[in-house]
């Protein structure tokens, strides 16, 4: 195995990852916590 060979397997490897958090992100269960968390900032004390 060369360092090219590692390099694509690191790509790809890092490509999958991103593209699950993503998904995770964009899941519609998710939806409901991000627009509670997006709402923080103009919650008063």
């Amino acid at each position: 195995m060369d360092v090219n060979t590692l390099r694509i397997v690191a790509t790809l490897a890092s490509f999958a990852t991103f593209i699950a958090i993503w998904g995770w992100a964009w899941s519609r269960s998710r939806r409901g916590s991000f627009d509670e968390a997006a709402q923080l900032p103009f919650q008063q004390d």
